[in-house]
């Protein structure tokens, strides 16, 4: 199995994100090749909350011109990950 931090990147504290957390969910950026049962468990391990319900989507790429030539930028994985009830994530870490 991979390592939890190898799973789960980054928290991402955005707009969207903290319009998220009236939820109780949290947005987190993930590895792309990580299913939703590694994130569930990386999410528990790191944090330490139990974990409601992950949903994921995958991000695309988008063109952009770089001076006279165009460009892709990387593609990516996010999560949306639902707590359960009276589990939080400490947010001033």
């Amino acid at each position: 199995m991979k390592d939890a931090h190898d799973v789960v990147k980054a928290l991402m504290r955005t707009e969207k994100g903290g319009n998220l957390l009236a939820q109780n969910k949290y947005l987190f950026w993930v590895d792309r090749s990580s299913n939703k049962i590694e994130i569930r468990k990386a999410v528990e391990e790191i944090y330490k909350v139990k974990v409601g319900s992950v949903n994921t989507l995958m991000v695309r790429g988008k063109l952009r011109r770089v001076r006279y030539q165009m460009g892709k930028t990387a593609e990516w994985k996010k999560a949306v990950v639902t707590l359960r009830e009276g589990s939080k994530i400490d947010l001033t870490q």
